[in-house]
């Protein structure tokens, strides 16, 4: 296993050079440079700090919520690994297999939940790749039973900040590390492919993200904060949102898993209908140098 964790670990998450695909999107501003909206600096200047905005901040909550569970995942499958005895063996089986099951439907609403953040059908395959890369690629990096669990529970491929979130909680980052890795990736992946595609300077495009320094750290900070504000349905308490009560949900939702629902309905939602445009458009290119 990697002995690569916390701060070095999230410098090879953000490292566009780590080989899960990333370098094969361009977040939308290869369809903006097609239709004339980018066609230089100061152009992606104001599409970088529109999409950190917006798509930025969503994808840096939802890594968050993701590194948050992801940690609760794996006190979840220790505390069903410690039995008793032998004798003890069929009810820790018992034990585990109802956590795993648990473990399952919380990976898949939080995948939900990043579905129903994105609007466009295109952005969503596209997002569900780039999950399914990383989490081949980070699971040989950083082996952990919370990446198997996620891959159990989307075999379809989860979208890419809730993979991000579940690796990094692999490699030893906190929800603050995976909100930030996520931000930096919104706009680092778009100003490298302007850089390819209008052949623009690649000190200044730098430049560009060095001025957005500031920004990216107040994305990641209002993304983790958005998990505290959360509320349970009728105020239903619980201290850390992987708490369980065991109750059954009701038909208002409340009961298991009320803790986690309340803290995801939170996060933030902000729209952007120009990128759906964009990544929709960039299906019908017929001369299109990325994926999305």
């Amino acid at each position: 296993m990697s002995a690569v964790k916390g701060d070095a670990a999230l410098l090879l998450l953000a490292d566009s050079r780590l080989p899960a695909g990333g370098h094969a999107h361009s977040g939308g501003v290869e369809e903006a440079v097609r239709l004339g909206a980018v066609t230089g600096t100061d152009d992606l200047a104001r599409f970088l700090r529109g999409r950190l905005a917006t798509s930025g901040l969503v994808t840096a909550a939802l890594a968050a919520a993701a590194c948050e569970l992801a940690v609760s995942e794996v006190a979840l499958g220790s505390a069903a690994g410690r039995g008793g005895g032998a004798d003890a063996g069929a009810d820790a089986g018992a034990d585990a297999d109802a956590a795993g099951e648990q473990v399952t439907a919380l990976w898949r609403r939080l995948d939900a939940e990043a579905d129903a953040r994105t609007a466009s059908p295109a952005q969503r395959e596209a997002v569900r790749t780039q999950g399914r890369l990383l989490l081949r690629t980070a699971r040989r990096m950083w082996p952990s039973a919370a990446s198997d669990a996620l891959v159990r529970a989307v075999p379809e491929g989860p979208h890419h900040p809730v993979a991000l979130g579940a690796v990094a909680a692999a490699a030893g980052c906190g929800p603050l590390q995976a909100a930030l890795a996520a931000a930096y990736a919104t706009v680092t992946g778009p100003a490298t492919a302007a850089v390819r595609l209008l052949g623009l300077d690649p000190v200044a495009v730098h430049r560009l993200l060095a001025d957005l320094a500031p920004a990216l750290d107040e994305t990641a900070h209002a993304a983790c904060d958005s998990l505290a504000d959360a509320v349970p349905l009728d105020d239903e308490p619980y201290g850390e949102p992987y708490e369980e009560s065991g109750e059954e949900p009701d038909d208002r939702g409340t009961g298991r898993h009320a803790g986690w629902r309340a803290a995801w309905r939170a996060l933030p939602g902000h729209g952007a209908p120009a990128l759906d445009l964009l990544a929709e458009g960039h299906l019908t290119n017929p001369a299109k140098l990325f994926v999305s």
